[in-house]
């Protein structure tokens, strides 16, 4: 989800517009603007709602940059039926549509989907535009507010392309596991079971023989616990240093929350980015097998657990090579962490994205 029904977090507004949310939809004011996601997407199928009156101007915006007219420096998908050239569902001024006409004053699907310099538009179930343009290859995505026109959206939902399994669900090929500086009184044990990473003890860590600086991840994970008062902690490693131990940023995993309440989390929480900034829900439960997405691209780190943004960070510390005391751009290895003797965790369904410039 890229928008949460309730909140403007994950979105930065651009222009003069206001933004707001009520009754779980999301709606502008004022002067013209956009409203623009914190993080890049490269390929990706997008799917939101938005509901207008007839003759109605707007647009959601793809692959755009933060500075500079977003529908130049990216695509605008067009909401608009009386445009002569490029009306509802055209990439304005690159691709034409075949003039479809949105339902006015009810709830309209448009289907968004890019796939390197390849773009089709569904509209209510309907395709009404599919061709080719090499102009941006990953940016933001955003909202239009023209002044004076109404247009409300919701449900924003965006499912990532080209992700490439890093597990091949039978063995440990393509990883190596890297033991602690100093020995551990139970050794991490690494097997595969059912399709999955499953690891008991420790400390240790399973790392990538390859590298990754920007990208998009996504894996399921379950913590097993013992008893009712474990919450196994693990973690998810990226930038790290090859046969380096538990360096890089750190995506924490751990589902224990204070007094029953979620948006407490102990220990920074699961999503969250370890000993930076904790996650702002604990959406997961142990025994339960959930799917966590890590994007990073250059300074920006953002985290979902089943679909749930609940991290949002730019690194504001100087560039260097150690995570754990600087900002880390250095393509490096992504890990996974067996954090004490009580480890118990399955890792399944791991795969990756790496982000164009």
């Amino acid at each position: 989800m890229l928008y949460d029904g309730e909140s403007l977090f994950g979105w930065s507004p651009e222009g003069e517009a206001r933004w707001n949310v009520a009754g779980g939809v999301l709606k502008a004011e004022g002067e013209s603007g956009w409203l623009r996601s914190n993080s890049p997407f490269a390929d990706f199928e997008l799917a939101c709602e938005f509901r207008a009156p007839k003759g109605a101007n707007s647009g959601i915006f793809i692959r755009s940059a933060k500075e500079g007219a977003p529908h130049e420096t990216g695509y605008e998908v067009q909401i608009w039926d009386k445009n002569p050239r490029f009306p509802t569902g055209s990439l304005v001024n690159h691709i034409r549509s075949k003039k479809p006409k949105f339902k006015a004053n009810e709830w309209n699907t448009m289907v968004i989907r890019a796939e390197g310099s390849h773009f089709t538009v569904t509209l209510n179930g309907k395709p009404i535009l599919d061709g080719r343009d090499q102009k941006s290859a990953i940016g933001y995505v955003g909202l239009q507010h023209n002044k004076g026109q109404e247009i409300v959206f919701r449900s924003l939902k965006l499912k990532p392309l080209g992700l490439a399994p890093i597990f091949n669900g039978k063995d440990l090929s393509g990883w190596r596991e890297v033991v602690p500086t100093k020995p551990a009184k139970e050794p991490a044990v690494w097997t595969v079971k059912d399709g999955a990473i499953h690891v008991e003890h420790g400390g240790g860590q399973l790392e990538t023989e390859g590298t990754y600086g920007d990208f998009l991840l996504q894996m399921d994970i379950r913590t097993n616990p013992k008893d009712a008062n474990h919450h196994p902690n693990s973690g998810v490693f990226f930038r790290g240093d090859a046969n380096g131990y538990w360096t890089g940023y750190e995506s924490q995993i751990r589902n224990e929350y204070k007094d029953g309440d979620r948006t407490q989390p102990v220990d920074f929480g699961t999503g969250a980015i370890y000993n930076r900034i904790a996650a702002r829900r604990v959406v997961a439960d142990d025994g339960k097998y959930f799917t966590k997405t890590i994007l990073a691209n250059g300074l920006h780190l953002s985290v979902w657990v089943n679909g749930f943004q609940v991290t949002d960070w730019d690194d504001p510390r100087p560039v260097g090579e150690n995570a754990r005391k600087t900002a880390r751009l250095t393509p490096g290895t992504i890990s996974l962490q067996a954090h004490d003797p009580t480890t118990n965790l399955d890792f399944r369904n791991i795969r990756i994205a790496k982000l164009p410039k």
